[in-house]
């Protein structure tokens, strides 16, 4: 019986199921039949095979040919399964020993000379046929992928007939370089080309900065045009350390899936995302009739900079309340449900009028509050910390300011609170739950009074009573102190300035 199974693996968001391609051949007229439950992209790989074989000098069999992908129920798209469906026909016909292709996975996509070329989304397979400790044959194109994950089982192939000589046992397939310098977090890090010690003044906000990076909170910075909220939200980059491994691979994974090939140099950088305020929905939460992850994933373990965020539409903000909240977003469509992380910190910055400034006299409170209220209650109880970025006083441009601290040493501060966040609870604080801050918290009864009480006057939710609690106790991690005080609770309230500036505009 002319029967061969030859292994693959789909794409299922940052998934990479096993598929097993079957190749039956039997007599007949001559055809060839393909079911699975491939897409159009997978159903064009029967012409595609069928050249690439006789291109490359193989016997195309002149029988009834049917190809099913295991599992049926499982959606495939892309042109990935082109090369294990040839390897299957020629297992089936003889041409190349059936018991070679034991205990290997083949992936790629068959050009129709024969050439073997690179696909999107491999970072995942490679993942899971590491974690099964099997032999893996990828396209050549697709090395840098592998080099990210270190996985020595991994083969490159270039053509059909050098693959071919690889399973009759007449040649070797090259793999990763056993010399190969990895990468480490100390060598990966970008050039501090933005130091924080070029802005101008704006202490209040380089506090606000500094907290949030040590937290992982997320924070609003309202203002004029051209007080420097845009150069502030791009230096935060240089105070947040390095991923560790388990990180850098979730978000190299991600970043594969979605088609944005990431160099190896970059493998341990946060990533930054700013995403224009005509985006959709879409495009920032993900999508499309083939699901693909957003901005919102793409900022996974990083940072997304929403500039402008009073121009973006209302719906596409509150479609972040919920990814925000639980830290990833699934995605559910007909054929299947799939889930992307994006554990990002939110950071947006906005003018506080249409007109640029509270203080304009071209718009009135009435329009100020119609141009505020494109942000809802919702979404603006999901920050942590709303700062003013105010213009500055006379003669500060001119003012030569050499003690202001650099990047590097902002980012020693955090880099310690960080570590005492983490040993304390394993956790940032900006991801305590309720639970954790009443055991770990350590508050003191009468502050935490005190905090209700304020939270009352100010007309605020229960989440931002909690996440104030969680912004005070960055600040006494930062003062490298082990309980809240009152001043830290004070200095956390001060973080309030959409709240302050809203209750300003109603009393008029």
């Amino acid at each position: 019986m002319a029967l061969a199974c030859v292994a693959t693996r789909a794409s299922s968001g940052v998934d990479a199921p096993a598929v097993t391609v079957e190749v039956h051949l039997s007599n007949g007229l001559p055809a060839f039949s393909l079911v699975g439950l491939p897409e159009a992209s997978v159903k064009e790989a029967k012409e595609r095979v069928r050249s690439a074989l006789i291109n490359a000098g193989f016997e195309f069999p002149m029988r009834r040919i049917t190809v099913n992908l295991a599992p049926a129920d499982l959606p495939k798209q892309g042109g990935r399964y082109d090369l294990p469906i040839a390897i299957g026909i020629l297992a089936a016909s003889k041409q190349i020993p059936p018991q070679s292709i034991e205990q290997h996975e083949f992936v790629g996509e068959l050009a129709l000379s024969g050439h073997v070329r690179g696909c999107q989304g491999i970072l995942p397979v490679i993942v899971a046929a590491s974690q099964v400790n099997s032999r893996l044959v990828l396209p050549i194109d697709n090395r840098a992928d592998a080099e990210l994950v270190g996985y020595q089982q991994v083969l490159f192939a270039t053509h059909l007939q050098s693959l071919a000589a690889y399973l009759h046992g007449q040649s070797e397939l090259p793999g990763i370089d056993l010399g190969l310098e990895w990468i480490t977090p100390a060598s990966n890090n970008e050039a501090n080309t933005h130091c924080l010690s070029e802005v101008v003044g704006q202490q209040h906000a380089k506090m606000a900065l500094e907290i949030a990076a040590a937290g992982g909170h997320n924070l609003m910075m309202l203002g004029p045009p051209g007080t420097g909220k845009t150069m502030l939200a791009t230096r935060m980059m240089q105070l947040l350390p390095p991923l560790d491994y388990t990180e850098a691979l979730e978000v190299a994974s991600i970043h594969s899936v979605a088609g944005q090939n990431m160099l190896p140099q970059q493998f341990y950088q946060r990533p930054f995302r700013s995403p224009h305020h005509t985006s959709s929905a879409i495009s920032l939460v993900g999508g499309g009739a083939i699901p693909k992850p957003g901005e919102i994933s793409l900022a996974h373990r990083g940072v997304l900079f929403l500039d402008e965020v009073a121009e973006f539409p209302r719906k596409v903000l509150d479609c972040l309340r919920e990814p925000m909240e639980t830290g990833e977003v699934s995605i559910s469509r007909a054929a299947a449900k799939l889930n992307f992380l994006c554990r990002f910190q939110l950071v947006a910055a906005m003018n506080p009028s249409p007109c640029g400034d509270v203080d304009n006299a071209r718009a009135s409170n009435e329009q100020i509050l119609r141009y505020l209220s494109k942000l809802s209650g919702p979404f603006l109880d999901r920050f942590d910390l709303t700062i003013d970025v105010p213009k500055l006083p006379l003669g500060a441009l001119n003012s030569c300011d050499t003690q202001a601290e650099t990047s590097a040493v902002i980012a020693q501060r955090v880099h310690a609170a960080r570590e005492i966040q983490l040993a304390r609870s394993g956790t940032l604080n900006s991801e305590l739950t309720g639970k954790q801050l009443k055991e770990e918290g350590r508050f003191n009864a009468e502050d935490l009074l005190f905090l209700e009480e304020s939270v009352n006057k100010l007309g605020l939710s229960v989440r931002s009573y909690h996440r104030l609690q969680r912004v005070a106790r960055t600040i006494a991690d930062l003062q490298q102190q082990q309980d809240v005080s009152r001043p830290h609770i004070a200095q956390a309230l001060g973080y309030r300035a959409i709240d302050r500036l809203l209750a300003s505009l109603k009393q008029y």
